[in-house]
């Protein structure tokens, strides 16, 4: 016979999205189960580790004992190696702290439970469970055995390959062009600067970039993503990165002392992210920044939202797509326009030369820009090299 739980939400994957999908759903009052099919939150690490900082407080995060550096900003290198220093307000999703980010998934599963949900590990979805059309819940096993778990609202937050929001239905499927390879070096021995987080542009990476954020002086995750379309596999990921550091002395002095690798989505949103009984949150609902690959702030921003909603849908009794749509209406108005609109300066970069990219990081040499958004970049490089905005026209 088949063990059975039961919960008024339940919470697939417990990265931050999960997390904090799990904490506000409990904080409203829900009865919230989280699990998580690794036997540790947050490892194996499959992140940069660079996140900005001003949603924090928005989402009820406090910066705690997870965060390695603050660092000033962040400098885009271009092909010929010019640099463009920018402030860490203008830089994005990426720059502001350099963290130990199994130790920041821990503290947000940490908060959740203090929040009153409850946490399964080692404990893998592997079929929704379908009633009348209506997601109720899932088959899971922890620790081989098989069992049920039915939730009023289950919430997808398994991460950009989502099992959940396949077998529910939903149009969660990538193109070749929307996936990134990344690999990561954890490198000590190095002469990283610990005030900036450092982006290289071009064909040192087709279709992405070169990464190093500082952890501390001497120590620094080195990192490449490269669009899955324009390589073989992981290991010409691996070449493209051997190669760079080859080329770059700083680095190639330095010891390899941990190394992560993995996919990351660079797509457009979904375009459906609930249905009768589900929500699918972070990574799974496709809310990485198509032009950073960064997911971690509007994972738990999106959370939040899909939280609160979630207690709703429970205190009503209704778990309606139809219901649903305040979610889709709150994480949208929050967040789609951007990564909509990143997703297409995304796939015109994707197709830029070197020469083009020195262009680009030349005209910015020197202006102000209050705010580092893809509109307000290319009216300055209007103004220095027309000729490089034509294909842009839209976003002018």
């Amino acid at each position: 016979m088949v063990k059975e739980l039961a919960t008024d939400v339940l919470v697939v994957g417990a990265g931050p999205a999960g997390s904090m999908t799990a904490k506000w759903a409990a904080k409203n009052g829900a009865r919230v189960l989280m699990i998580e099919k690794r036997q540790e939150i947050g490892s194996p690490v499959r992140c940069g580790e660079g996140m900005s900082k001003d949603w924090l407080k928005e989402v009820g995060i406090t910066p705690g004992r997870w965060i390695n550096v603050e660092v000033e900003g962040a400098r885009i290198f271009s092909p010929s190696e010019k640099i463009l220093e920018i402030n860490e307000k203008s830089a994005g999703n990426e720059v502001g702290y350099v963290v130990e980010r199994d130790g920041f998934d821990k503290a947000l599963a940490i908060d959740a439970a203090n929040a009153g949900a409850e946490v399964l590990l080692k404990t893998a979805a592997t079929q929704v469970l379908k009633e009348g059309g209506r997601i109720v819940g899932v088959r899971a096993k922890q620790f081989g055995e098989p069992f049920e778990i039915r939730a009023a609202v289950t919430i997808g937050a398994d991460g950009f390959e989502s099992q959940v929001g396949r077998w529910a239905g939903l149009p969660t499927n990538l193109a070749l062009r929307d996936m990134d390879s990344c690999l990561q070096y954890r490198m000590t021995n190095v002469d990283c600067d610990v005030r900036y987080c450092d982006f290289y542009l071009g064909k040192v990476a087709p279709g992405g970039y070169v990464w190093v954020f500082p952890k501390e002086k001497g120590l620094a995750n080195v990192g490449i993503g490269v669009q899955l379309s324009k390589i073989q596999g992981m290991a010409e990921a691996r070449k493209y990165l051997d190669d760079w550091i080859a080329k770059h002395p700083a680095y190639a002095k330095g010891r390899t002392i941990d190394v992560v690798g993995g996919g990351v989505s660079i797509s457009k949103p979904v375009t459906q992210a609930a249905a009768d009984g589900i929500m699918l949150v972070g990574d799974a609902a496709r809310m990485i920044d198509p032009l950073t690959g960064g997911g971690i702030a509007n994972g738990c921003i999106a959370g939040k939202i899909c939280g609160e909603v979630a207690a709703e849908a429970v205190h009503l009794r209704t778990p309606t797509k139809e219901f649903f749509q305040k979610y889709e209406k709150g994480w949208r108005a929050r967040l789609e326009e951007k990564l909509y609109r990143n997703w297409l300066a995304k796939e015109k970069l994707c197709s830029l030369s070197d020469e083009t990219f020195d262009k680009i990081v030349d005209a910015l040499q020197g202006v102000h820009l209050e705010k580092l958004t893809v509109h307000n970049i290319l009216k300055a490089v209007h103004a220095k090299y027309p000729d490089v905005t034509r294909e842009f026209e839209e976003f002018l």
